[in-house]
Formats: structure tokens, sequence, C-alpha cells
């Protein structure tokens, strides 16, 4: 029996939770007879049944005047505008009256289903200051179309039922948030506008630059040949005499003790002045080629006595 006890106590924190954090969405709209519009179209769209099947929510609600712009929507087109307006988090009016940074990005149920175009399943709010809390989509180039208006019913930290002041439409949809009238969604603007070109008092055609007349390039004139003059008859008539002269032993000159040729002023650099070469005589070649085959002679006797050494 004892043991019976303690299994019931045990298990009885777990029983009571579901009931104490049950809650029906139906009955609490049910209270409102100003969003009553809102609670049958959460009953037609299955949202309601999503809605209590979670634990902690918020559900951010319009009344039956605001409500009118959507309410003749495809009920698929219907059920995404809605699902946008449940956030998956419990915020009431301290939580959302003291944001951190004075926004917050909030996921909600159309982001969590995957029924969301990218990221425009994703809800801005923000502190606009002296108590205005602004709320729209997330999405780039989104404007903040509505505002809190006040809390209606809160199950601290499992459901919060806020009102705002009319309906939010995610980008994606091909709805606006006027009229619900169908039409193409329009492409996100970007925050800074494109500088607009202003046209002048007197602006027309563009006028064309006059091209320059082309000039044939300018040839450049030949650079003037060295004349020479042509011999006349007279200088034909009396050539000069040619005097060809032997040239002259080349005698080295004596050497001084210093290495320097004798004659030469002291100090001056030698071979400063390169000699000209002169002719060599044909008696000197034969000569030295002479001494070239003597002295290979010799190296090849050489080498043959070594050779014949080593074989012995």
């Amino acid at each position: 029996m004892a043991s019976k006890f303690r299994t019931v106590f045990f298990l009885l924190p777990f029983l009571l939770f579901p009931a104490a954090t049950a809650f029906n969405i139906t009955s609490i709209l049910g209270q409102f007879s100003d969003f009553s519009n809102l609670n049958n179209l959460l009953t037609q769209t299955q949202l309601a049944s999503e809605i209590n099947s979670r634990q902690i929510i918020t559900v951010l609600s319009v009344n039956n005047a605001a409500l009118s712009s959507v309410s003749n929507l495809p009920t698929d087109v219907l059920e995404k505008v809605l699902s946008f307006h449940v956030v998956l988090d419990y915020f009431d009016r301290d939580n959302i009256t003291k944001l951190s940074n004075r926004s917050a990005i909030l996921t909600t149920l159309l982001q969590a289903s995957g029924l969301a175009t990218g990221q425009n399943g994703f809800l801005n709010v923000t502190d606009m200051g002296n108590g205005q809390i602004a709320l729209g989509s997330a999405a780039p180039g989104s404007n903040l179309t509505s505002q809190f208006v006040k809390v209606l019913v809160t199950h601290p930290y499992n459901i919060s039922v806020l009102h705002i002041s009319s309906v939010i439409v995610p980008p994606g949809l091909g709805i606006s948030n006027g009229n619900g009238s169908s039409s193409p969604s329009p492409a996100p603007s970007s925050p800074f506008p494109a500088p607009r070109m202003t046209p002048g008092p007197s602006m027309g055609a563009p006028r064309m630059a006059p091209m320059p007349a082309f000039a044939p390039p300018r040839s450049t004139p030949p650079a003037p040949s060295p004349s020479y003059r042509s011999p006349s008859p007279s200088d034909a008539a009396s050539p000069l005499p040619v005097v060809v002269r032997p040239p002259a032993p080349r005698v080295a000159p004596p050497m001084t003790g210093g290495g320097s040729p004798l004659g030469s002023p002291t100090g001056s650099p030698s071979g400063g002045v390169a000699d000209v070469p002169s002719p060599t005589a044909p008696g000197d070649d034969a000569s030295g080629a002479r001494h070239v085959v003597g002295a290979g002679l010799v190296v090849a006797l050489g080498v043959a006595f070594l050779v014949l050494s080593e074989c012995n």
C-alpha cells in the first residue's frame, strides 16, 4: 500500500502539468464579441487546433472591422496570413514594451510550418518610443503596418492574446495590406532611394561633339645627303704622286731598372698609349712556324718516352 502511494505521489505533478498548461483559443476569443470573425476563421482553417497543441504561444488578434480586408481570401492563403499572427513565444505587456535594443525579430507559425517564402515568416517588433509598439514583416523592404493596442488575455508563460490594430500581410503571398485584392507582390525596396535625374531647363537631345577633320600625316622631309664634288678634269690631269715607304724596323726601347722604357718621363704610366702594329715580314711567320713544330716534336717524344717507360 505504501509503495502504491509513493508511485501516485511521484506521478501527480506529471498528471497535473497538462491540465495546468492546457488552453483553448476558441474559448478565450469567445469572451470577446468583437473578435468573433477571427475565432471563426481560426476554426475554419484548423489553426485553432494547432494553437491549442502548443504549450507556449502568443496570438496577435485583430477585431472584426480590421479583419474584413482579408476575410474573402482563399482558405490556403488565409491560413498563411493568420499563421503569421501566431508567435512561437510568450509576450505580454511587460515583455513587448521592454524589448532589448528596442527591437526584436520573432518566429511565427508561418515560418515554422515551412509555408513561408524564404525568411518572410519572421515578425519585426519595434519600440517606436512614446509607448508605441509597431509590428510588421521582417522581410527586407517591408514596413511596420500595425501597432500594439492592448492585452486581451494572458495565462502567464503559456498563452498570451494581444490586440493589434490591423492585419499584417507577409510578402510573397500576392496580396496587399490594404484591401486584400490579388496583386503581384512588390519587390523589396532599397532603404536608400535611388537618385532621380532632373533634366535641366534646356536639356534636349544629346549633342554630338564635332569630329576633328582628318589631316594626313605630315611627311618628314628627307635629310639632305652629303654632296660630293666630282673630280674635275684638271684634277685628273695632275694626280698627286704616291710615295711608298718601307716600314721602319721595330726596335724595342732599352728598359731601365724600374721596368720603364728608357727616355719616358718619370712617373708616366706604362702602356698609356698603344703602339700601332707594323706589318710583319713573311720570314718572321716561317720562323715562328718552325718553332711551333719543333716544340710539338719535343712534346711528342717526351710522351712516347713516358709510355715506353711504363710498359717496361
